[in-house]
């Protein structure tokens, strides 16, 4: 059967050789497409191609199931951490000490359950942002940090610590006046200079509530960068912590990804490419590569929303720029790589 280029479908399979209209050969009878061979046919100009539909298959949807359960498994879990931070907060704001038993009590099921996860993205998506910044934050920040020291390849032990820390990361914001968190314009030096001591009330409440430095360390390092350019000690790389550096990665993607007073949240994908340019110098390389290559591949099967107002899905990651892939839309291909002038909206399930 003759179809148009743009309801071509992976797995789909070539009757014929396909030729341009100047009748240079492009794909060779029985070919069988993928989004690199339908992107070639677009590239070259084929309208119509002769192809053998792909065979349906039913453990595409099946997977998809698994993975909507999955998700609807683990939001209460998600909504545990959320609502386990608050309650050390106001505990660490009354006392300046939390109650430790807490922080394993809510990481050791959510970290079982996270290691049945493939799909990060996915699982970042089913977040809901409508908690208070502050505590949906420092829950992102622990899971991420597990993943990122898991795929650094540290132990099951040492990404589980590396998750605790990065949960705790934040804690020392109880001590900050809410005038300065919730300041819905930029803060003055005097200001500035008050916020950045969430790092040093945060060592101070982590050291007071656990024998355990590690946590400490990370919340008190967090905002410190590999070129001595952060707070609160403009310490370099050697100095910093491998956690701590783990925790920042994890830190800035989800600040970026989530809305604040001051600032609205970004696509994805363009953070992921700001986290890319922060790895020069800013943040650990290692860490933020790791990052960006095992989530990379989880965008591809994700609903957009393009600047155009189309919607469409992404159907591959483009190897001439990784921040812009190739969107399937209703009726065309969007190759964002060559398309300067549009953008992704928003990404969704």
């Amino acid at each position: 059967m003759k179809v148009h280029v743009t309801d071509l479908k992976p797995g789909d399979r070539l009757l014929a050789d396909t030729f341009n209209e100047l009748g240079l050969h492009v794909l060779q009878k029985g070919t069988e497409l993928n989004d690199v061979g339908i992107k070639k046919l677009m590239q070259h100009g084929v309208d119509y191609a002769d192809i053998e539909p792909a065979v349906y298959q039913p453990e595409i949807t099946m997977i998809h199931t698994q993975q909507h359960e999955l998700l609807h498994k683990t939001k209460p879990l998600l909504e545990q951490a959320v609502d386990g931070f608050e309650s050390m907060y106001l505990e660490a704001l009354a006392t300046g000490r939390f109650n430790e038993t807490v922080v394993d009590d809510i990481m050791e099921p959510l970290v079982d359950q996270l290691k049945e996860h493939k799909d990060i993205v996915s699982l970042m998506l089913c977040i809901d942002q409508n908690d208070d910044y502050t505590y949906n934050h420092s829950m992102q920040v622990g899971i991420l940090s597990y993943y990122i020291a898991s795929w650094l390849g540290f132990s099951k032990e040492e990404a589980y610590e590396a998750g605790r820390a990065g949960y705790l990361h934040d804690i020392g914001k109880c001590q900050i006046p809410g005038s300065l968190l919730n300041k819905p314009g930029k803060l003055t030096p005097e200001e500035f200079e008050e916020m950045k001591r969430h790092t040093i009330y945060g060592h101070d409440i982590i050291r007071a509530s656990t024998i355990d430095s590690i946590p400490a360390l990370v919340a008190l390092q967090h905002h410190e960068r590999d070129d001595g350019s952060g707070y609160p000690h403009a310490i370099d790389k050697k100095e910093i912590h491998p956690f701590s550096r783990i925790t920042a990665v994890a830190d800035v993607f989800s600040a970026m990804s989530m809305n604040r007073v001051y600032q609205s949240k970004q696509e994805l994908l363009t953070v992921m490419r700001e986290l890319h340019s922060m790895s020069f110098g800013k943040l650990s390389a290692n860490a933020t590569q790791a990052f960006i290559r095992h989530m990379l591949p989880n965008f591809i099967g994700k609903h957009v929303i393009l600047s155009t107002g189309e919607t469409g899905t992404i159907v591959m990651t483009n190897p001439a720029d990784f921040f812009r892939p190739l969107v399937k839309t209703e009726d065309r291909f969007v190759d964002l790589s060559s398309e300067a002038n549009i953008g992704i909206e928003q990404i969704f399930l």
